[in-house]
């Protein structure tokens, strides 16, 4: 099992990893890691032909998971379907979900989970472009 480690944090930032996705192992939550507020997310490896072990739903928060290599199936109430690295799927509240890793190769995936209905700016409707300057070449 991987181990997620903080590297660094400021007043305004948290730095953290669990290292190489490449070998990565289980999965692992890094809320209390980065101090979010705003949402849960968590790193996950199937062996091939192993499944997550429960069927779950979520009363609240809707979840968002990132294929990152690997195939396999993804099921939402009895809807199964097809997966790949580079898949996006979004799970609403109140419904079953369930993955299983079908690819000879183990599926990493990522999931982010957040309260429903909750987003209201994104992108450019809440950034504000400041007068910084970056320093990272320096």
């Amino acid at each position: 099992m991987s181990e997620i480690k903080t590297l660094n944090h400021g007043e305004k930032f948290s730095h953290a990893s669990v290292g190489t996705l490449h070998g990565f192992e289980g999965k692992q939550f890094v809320k209390d890691a980065t101090g979010a507020t705003s949402c849960e997310i968590s790193f996950g490896t199937l062996p091939s032909g192993a499944e997550v072990p429960f069927f779950h739903s979520h009363k609240e928060n809707e979840e968002n998971y990132i294929i990152l290599s690997g195939a396999g199936k993804f099921q939402v109430d009895n809807n199964v379907f097809d997966i790949a690295e580079g898949s996006v799927i979004r799970v609403a509240t109140n419904c079953d979900r369930n993955l299983k890793c079908t690819s000879s190769e183990p599926m990493t995936y990522i999931c982010i989970q957040a309260k429903e209905g909750s987003l209201g700016a994104y992108t450019m409707t809440d950034a504000v472009i400041s007068e910084g300057t970056a320093s990272l070449l320096s």
